[in-house]
């Protein structure tokens, strides 16, 4: 039996020349001022965090095992709340990962905390440490001629798992992780032999006041149970207290560890950032496999997946936000259950795909839906199914068309609110749209009428986006729309209308027609609208002279902004464009204008006075802010210096360049 304590008195020795500090009254403190670099000497062992139940460190405790001497590459990733960088991998936090055998690691709130699996205390006198195992077995025989077997008795001293007796003040009882009411019994105390006669009494005393001192700090934290995940290493203070006489001690206990859960690390090319996956253009062939229930965007664009499995999410039951665009998927592909576990989605992004049918089983928390540039050829009845909270939806860029859309394909969408259905094949509106919407776009389709049924049942809708489509005005019924009352916006840009079309809505405010053939403005075709047009866009058309009458403009004259009559055919300024008392923007540039009479943009004193009862508003001069002119035949030296007298700054009449003959 000597020589066995021989050893361990040796081994004691050896640790304390390592691991104690130099000095018994500056210990630590001095220690950690000085790099073990720029001081020649090695780097310490590990560092490990104890965590509380509400995660804040309470104290940092050396290894005395430590993780083969040198430093950790291990390091909190900057600018990046809770993740770290292991291996120069982005871990998300509560990541737990094993870099080594025998070695755990957890990334917690941007603090990785490795340890070594600990192992429970043995009934036997000897033990050996069979190779490639953690923990030591019991043995029959002190020492074993296999050189792979190594005695612990020296490890036990290190890791202090020394069967002594408990101290019943110095040992704590954690709560368990595995339950929420049974509780682990720590390991026993290991005392160590001084050289002074009261030597171990001493060490008793002072474990019994650094108890009690533990239990002032921590007092109420250790109520809770500690997350699985959140396993770290525990152990002792090794600083000298005011009371320490320098003297090296083992700790007194270490809490018996569970099994950390494995979780896959994320893939190359992927990052966190608190509640956000993503991997743009990471080259995924899947959906990487994620346990994180805080998770709650994932952003997955610019892979190559072709399947949603029905298990996919299983591990982010509380998403969001899911952006799968500009991926491979098809519909064979998606699980008939693979959205349904997802009961908090809210934004599905699907851009990009081979889709053919819009997924089933989708969430009906599910608010925003983009299924652009896909291959969708058919919307039955119930391919919206259930999806009555869903505000915005997006099919852009498909083979839609009247004859593959059930007319009571949009009933379910009782909150629908802005739909596109641009770039498909729709020759009239579809059919059944929502009572609730109040935007719809169908640019780039092949619409040739508007009928006076279309929008009956869509009294809120307030835009419409018709351009590039094959509209004539006779096409448009004349009740299609002159009732709508919140109605403010038609774009019927590049079409293959001829006139402005007649029978607009009363509450329109805003109106597009660029890029058509029109040549004429009706007489009295905006006196019916209220409160009156604001926004009138007529720039690459056919406008000439004759197709412009003294009334063309009546109902718009105390409403009119801007009027863009732009590369057209005029050779002159239109008449009414004097009575705008609220327009701002002129555009008549690149046309063939040769002269600009002075009453034709400002009209003068006396034609005001006779038309009009003095008022001080009346009187004002005009709100024009930009002319443009230029691009026309005007000889700028023979302009009358009354042309622009109502414009408060020359600067806002562009004029250079014009044309020559």
């Amino acid at each position: 039996m000597q020589a066995p304590s021989l050893l361990c008195y040796l081994l004691l020795l050896w640790l304390c020349r390592d691991l104690c500090p130099a000095e018994g009254g500056t210990g630590r403190r001095q220690r950690s001022r000085i790099s073990p670099r720029a001081a020649g000497l090695q780097p310490p062992a590990p560092r490990i965090p104890l965590l509380t139940i509400d995660d804040s460190v309470v104290g940092v405790f050396d290894s005395l095992v430590g993780l083969g001497q040198h430093e950790s590459t291990y390091s909190v990733l900057p600018g990046k709340k809770g993740q770290c960088r292991a291996n120069g991998m982005v871990m998300f936090d509560k990541a737990v990962w094993s870099p080594q055998p025998c070695v755990t690691c957890l990334c917690s709130q941007g603090q990785v905390i490795c340890d070594t699996a600990m192992c429970h205390p043995l009934p036997c006198a000897h033990s050996v440490l069979p190779a490639g195992e953690c923990c030591p077995v019991c043995s029959d025989t002190a020492s074993s001629p296999d050189s792979s077997i190594i005695a612990v008795d020296a490890i036990s001293e290190m890791s202090g798992d020394s069967p002594e007796p408990k101290d019943p003040d110095s040992t704590h009882v954690v709560p368990s992780a595995q339950t929420h009411t049974e509780k682990d019994e720590l390991l026993p105390a290991a005392g160590t032999e001084g050289t002074d006669k009261q030597g171990p009494r001493k060490g008793e005393k002072n474990r019994k006041r650094k108890g009690r001192k533990n239990r002032r700090r921590h007092k109420g934290r250790h109520r809770g149970r500690l997350p699985v995940p959140r396993t770290g290493a525990a152990g002792d203070e090794q600083h000298d207290s005011d009371e320490d006489d320098g003297a090296f001690r083992i700790p007194s206990h270490f809490p018996i560890p569970v099994p950390p859960i494995e979780t896959p690390p994320l893939p190359s090319g992927c990052s966190t950032s608190d509640t956000t996956v993503s991997c743009i253009n990471a080259k995924l062939t899947q959906i990487p496999p994620i346990s994180d229930p805080d998770l709650t965007s994932l952003d997955l664009t610019g892979n190559s997946i072709t399947t949603i499995s029905d298990e996919a999410f299983n591990g982010v039951p509380n998403l969001e936000w899911i952006d799968l665009s500009k991926n491979n998927i098809t519909s064979p592909g998606i699980g008939p259950r693979a959205f349904k576990i997802l009961k908090k989605l809210k934004r599905l992004y699907l851009d990009g795909n081979m889709l053919a049918l819009i997924p089933s089983e989708l969430p009906s928390t599910l608010e925003e839906i983009k299924i652009n540039d896909n291959q969708l050829h058919a919307i039955d009845e119930d391919g919206l199914k259930g999806l009555k909270n869903l505000v915005t939806l997006e099919l852009e860029g498909n083979k839609l068309s009247e004859a593959n859309v059930s007319p009571l394909a949009f009933y379910p969408l009782k909150s629908l609110s802005y739909l596109r259905l641009g770039r498909n094949k729709f020759r009239i509106i579809p059919q059944g749209l929502p009572a609730t919407l109040e935007e719809l776009y169908l640019e780039h389709n092949q619409i040739e009428e508007v009928s006076e049924i279309c929008f009956n049942h869509t009294r809120n809708i307030n835009i419409i986006g018709l351009k590039h489509n094959k509209l004539e005005e006779h096409r448009i019924a004349p009740l299609a729309w002159i009732n709508q009352e919140n109605l403010e916006s038609i774009d019927l840009s590049y079409n293959k209308l001829y006139h402005v079309p007649s029978y607009l809505p009363k509450s329109l405010l805003h109106l597009v027609l660029i890029g058509n053939q029109i040549e004429r403005i009706p007489g009295y075709v905006f006196g019916h609208m209220r409160p009156g047009l604001e926004y009138l866009y007529l720039s690459f058309n056919k406008l000439t002279d004759d197709g412009i009458d003294p009334v063309s403009f009546f109902g718009a004259y105390h409403s009119l902004r801007e009027l863009f009559l732009d590369h057209n055919e005029l050779k002159a300024v239109p008449f009414g464009i004097d009575e705008m008392r609220k327009l701002r923007f002129l555009r008549l540039n690149n046309n063939k204008i040769r002269r600009v009479p002075p009453e034709r943009i400002c009209r003068t004193q006396s034609h005001h006075e006779d038309e009009h009862e003095h008022s001080e508003e009346e009187h004002e001069d005009s709100h024009l802010e930009h002319v443009h002119l230029e691009n026309n035949y005007i000889n700028t030296r023979q302009l009358s210096p009354h042309s622009f007298s109502c414009i408060r700054s020359y600067c806002s009449v562009v004029l250079k360049p014009q044309k020559t003959k």
